[in-house]
């Protein structure tokens, strides 16, 4: 069957790693440890692909951007502490070499910081599978267009044979900003009925049901 996508682009917290419990979890300690209002676990997973301090303006309202340094400090103490606890969703690796080996380009629109992608990336010995990269602090984060804008430009691949595949309504909206398409997934940090109301291609409930997508519709 021929390829319907060149270009797959992935979010990484939620859709590759398991690791939606590890970031809510650090932002409720941080809050905690500096006295500040500690945010619900829905609402600290609503935040999941936004860059941080657009994050810290969500969960934090009223709380003046002085103190965001502090929060930052503090949530990444945290999520350093936690951060191995966090898995690939099963299956990752092997789907990706097989699309990689079906002759797609692969790459990560995350908002994860630099530092941040490549320590998991080396840690998960994935980093030579992707073509490209670009995180939050690269370019305007989710919803914003600008990351997968200028993948799009790097790889030289057409939008119309880019997917964007992500868990959360940021990804989504950061397709449909940039003219792109757009699949789901519900396993990560947004539920379903967010997701679907962003019109994806398609919305997936479990990770295996994602791999045999892409193997066999991407």
């Amino acid at each position: 069957m021929a390829r319907r996508f060149d270009l797959l682009v992935f979010d990484w917290d939620g859709t590759l790693m398991d690791s939606t419990a590890v970031i809510a979890s650090s932002l409720q300690s941080a809050c905690e440890d500096i006295s500040l209002p500690v945010p619900s676990e829905e609402r600290a997973r609503h935040i999941i692909g936004l860059g941080l301090h657009d994050a810290l303006r969500y969960i934090l309202p009223g709380v003046p951007p002085s103190i965001y340094p502090q929060v930052v400090e503090r949530y990444g103490f945290h999520f350093r502490a936690r951060e191995e606890a966090a898995p690939l969703f099963a299956g990752v690796e092997e789907t990706l070499r097989t699309l990689n080996d079906a002759g797609h380009m692969l790459a990560v629109a995350t908002g994860k910081s630099r530092r941040g992608l490549d320590r998991v990336l080396e840690r998960t010995g994935l980093k030579a599978l992707f073509h490209a990269t670009r995180c939050g602090e690269e370019a305007a984060n989710k919803p914003a267009p600008a990351m997968l804008l200028d993948l799009h430009s790097e790889l030289g691949v057409e939008k119309a044979r880019t997917l964007m595949i992500g868990d959360t309504t940021h990804d989504l909206q950061m397709a449909q900003n940039a003219g792109m398409t757009s699949v789901a997934v519900s396993f990560g940090a947004h539920p379903r009925e967010q997701l679907l109301a962003l019109q994806p291609l398609d919305c997936f409930d479990e990770p295996r049901a994602l791999w045999a997508w892409l193997i066999r519709h991407a």
